[in-house]
């Protein structure tokens, strides 16, 4: 393997580092402690947590800064931790599993509001795809220092939005399902709700945010890579001429 195919999946790696420690580690860790190793709910998701509390606490106090993924995982565990102590009532039951969904939309939003676009992080490995010219786009583009900066920060802003939205209704439809819906009706519903609140937020997200952003950062990197090109000939030339 060459050395640039090294760098390439150096790159690749590095750029979906985030969502591999600050969610897939968690979310995996959770479900190898509770079916692996039959831990209870309450204990799976108290372990599962570790990892998110001490990214959270090392970015705030190392940093100085808030670790967006890691928070929102951190806090999602901790509603869970709660909710974990409701049982009896089959419709309160049903309710709860909306708690998640809302804690995650309305940490987007505040994300938003903030001006800090939680998604962004999620969303920038598939669109950068681990390529170095892409990342430097990427970078000029959320710097301010392309003239398609302000329109770049508005997409972001849009894609974060469609998703606080999407997940916050996803919360109202099925807590209001689960006290008027019929309880056996509403155990399959549920899952219903929530695949047809993902692709609402994939098709809006996309069409708002995801693929103007993707098309910024390919033109911004044939930008920059024509702009090389011509200072290469213009370099090239002047050796000419000075022969």
């Amino acid at each position: 393997m060459t050395t640039n195919q090294h760098k390439s999946r150096h790159q690749k790696l590095n750029a979906f580092t985030p969502l591999i420690v600050d969610v897939a580690v968690p979310l995996g860790s959770y479900y190898l402690f509770k079916s692996a190793f039959g831990m209870s709910t309450f204990a799976a998701l108290a372990w599962s947590s570790v990892v998110p509390a001490g990214r959270t606490l090392w970015s705030a106090v190392r940093e100085r800064t808030v670790n967006g993924l890691a928070g929102l995982i951190l806090v999602v565990n901790v509603v869970g931790l709660v909710l974990s102590f409701l049982s009896g009532d089959p419709r309160l039951m049903l309710a709860k599993d909306s708690g998640v969904s809302s804690t995650v939309g309305i940490g987007i939003l505040v994300s938003v509001a903030l001006g800090r676009p939680m998604m962004t992080a999620g969303l920038k490995p598939f669109l950068v795809k681990g390529d170095a010219v892409r990342e430097a786009a990427w970078e000029r583009l959320e710097s301010g220092a392309s003239v398609a900066s302000a329109d770049f920060g508005r997409r972001e802003r849009a894609f974060s939005t469609v998703w606080g939205v999407v997940l916050l209704a996803e919360c109202v439809v099925r807590v209001v399902g689960a006290y008027t819906v019929p309880v056996d009706t509403m155990v399959w519903l549920g899952s219903v709700v929530m695949v047809v609140a993902i692709g609402l937020g994939v098709g809006l997200g996309g069409a708002l945010g995801a693929g103007p952003m993707e098309a910024m950062v390919r033109f911004e990197a044939f930008d920059a890579a024509a702009g090389e090109a011509a200072e290469a000939e213009v370099g090239r030339a002047e050796v000419a001429l000075a022969r």
